[in-house]
């Protein structure tokens, strides 16, 4: 990944302070190789073995649908509690038994049989905290949702992953695809109405260890309608529909990208600006295989064919495209199976508010037309083309694939035939790389609104996620202010594991 500088504050020689401590292994933030090859050193020598699943899965798509859908209409119905709760939809069987579906999803019906349904996951933050729900942060409120260079904020989990693995000796040879990924464009970046919103970034491990996003390249061709008090929007959608040859790109590290600013854009350098600007002070410091390896890692980045290749989608048959469908979410969900196949190691798709705030999953109002237009057709669909391609080209087993969100939604449907945050029950889907095939974890009560067993908290979520890469959720690191905390502050949970 090409990295930028955070602080510009520099030293007598022009090397900064920060590159130096990075230089010497000696950061504030996050850990040395030192570090890590003491506490796994130690986790192999403990008298507890690690379990087969550690490390079992060679990759993440860890798919995030923001504003959260609803458990009782998505794969935890309740067909006996009262209409107002139960809501307008019926259920329909699924290949796994006991986990009837909605019937907006006969697609996903038929793999549910690949995959380990939660419908106990559970926490004391109803706001939309992707933040809480994607890293380690203990606690989250409005104004750090808001506020995604909030100091308090920690790492996104593929902000961690691509950092931990970076200290692991190599051959030496640079990635040429980005390790932590993106898709289908800059978080928060589509829409009006707010500010821009926390969560994937990688907080004090600094700017480098960002996902690198990507931006979609096609025609909306269906609209949609949706209100935000004074605001209307009933334009053409992408994640509703897209004319076929739609395909991603990685943005030139020369242009400027969605939210940044000229005076933004001022403070930061490439990685290779920052060689050929302190070359002589940093081979001093570090020596030229370092170098070497850092330069080659921008080129590569910058010339690869193979992460052009994976993202144009019109290199793909036109029949699998279909098969994914032809929406934002559906070909961001192929172009993750292409970059997993190219060698990425986390790939996100987020399916992230267009036009307005409030949109994606955020059904306040109006949610059974909006779920029949908008949101459940394109999901049914990128979900099953999903599963059944990773199983037929046999990356299932090694790609541990994980569809979640902030939190669920009201068991009482409101005033305004919607449904309102809720974070004490919702649902998660997670298949492959590890875990079990056609298994439920937990349960709620009959009307969906508690945990009746087995509570599972996001953070016990990334915890199993961290497992099945290899890497130990309690390993510390070290903020800004040289603080050892843990990756994240949660369990494993063994019942998902195969």
């Amino acid at each position: 990944m090409l990295r930028v500088l955070g602080s510009q504050r520099t030293l007598c020689d022009r090397l900064s302070r920060r590159e130096m401590l990075r230089a010497g292994g000696l950061g504030l933030a996050g850990l040395s190789l030192a570090d890590l090859l003491r506490y796994e050193d130690a986790a192999r020598a403990s008298e507890t073995p690690r379990p087969s699943s550690f490390g079992r899965a060679k990759s993440l798509i860890l798919i995030h649908l923001y504003g959260s859908p609803c458990q009782l209409e998505w794969v935890d119905l309740k067909p006996h509690a009262p209409i107002e709760i139960r809501g307008e939809l019926g259920g329909i069987p699924s290949t796994l038994p006991g986990c009837d579906v909605c019937e907006l999803y006969p697609s996903m019906a038929k793999v549910m049989d690949r995959t380990t349904v939660i419908r106990s996951m559970s926490h004391p933050y109803p706001i939309h905290g992707v933040a809480y729900a994607l890293t380690g942060v203990p606690t989250i409120d409005v104004a750090m949702e808001i506020s995604p260079r909030d100091p308090k904020h920690w790492p996104f989990v593929g902000s961690v992953i691509e950092y931990v693995d970076s200290l692991r000796p190599r051959d030496g040879r640079p990635f040429d695809v980005p390790q932590n990924i993106a898709l289908p464009f800059p978080f928060s970046s589509k829409r009006v109405g707010e500010v821009p919103r926390a969560g994937p970034y990688a907080a004090f491990l600094g700017e480098q260890y960002n996902p690198v996003w990507t931006n979609y390249v096609g025609t909306a061709n269906r609209s949609t309608r949706m209100e935000l008090g004074a605001l209307r929007f009933n334009d053409p959608e992408p994640y509703v529909g897209l004319e076929p040859g739609s395909y991603f790109v990685v943005p030139s590290a020369t242009s400027l990208q969605p939210g940044i600013t000229l005076d933004r854009l001022d403070g930061r350098r490439t990685l290779l600006e920052q060689i050929d600007a302190g070359r002589a002070t940093l081979e001093r410091a570090v020596g030229d295989a370092r170098l070497d390896r850092y330069q080659q890692m921008a080129f590569s980045l910058l010339q690869s064919d193979k992460l052009r290749n994976a993202l144009d989608l019109r290199l793909e048959p036109e029949r699998t495209r279909e098969e994914y469908g032809h929406t934002l979410f559906g070909q961001s969900c192929l172009a993750a199976r292409r970059l997993v196949e190219a060698g990425s190691r986390v790939v996100t798709v987020m399916w992230d508010e267009f036009g307005l705030a409030g949109h994606a999953w955020d059904t306040h109002y109006d949610q059974y037309r909006r779920l029949k237009e908008a949101l459940a057709p394109g999901f049914d669909t990128a979900w099953h083309g999903l599963i059944l391609d990773l199983e037929r080209r046999g990356l299932l087993d090694d790609t541990l694939v994980v569809c979640t969100s902030e939190h669920g939604r009201t068991p009482q449907i409101n005033s305004v035939a919607g449904r309102d945050h809720w974070s004490r029950v919702y649902a998660t889907l997670v298949a492959g790389g590890g875990v079990k095939q056609g298994f439920v974890l937990g349960a709620s009560d009959k009307h969906g609104g508690e945990v009746a067993d087995r509570p599972v908290s996001p953070k016990d979520l990334l915890a199993t996620i961290y497992h099945l890469l290899g890497i130990d959720h309690r390993l510390l690191i070290h903020d800004g202010l040289g603080r050892p905390l843990p990756l994240v502050d949660g369990e494993v949970v063994h019942e998902m594991l195969a």
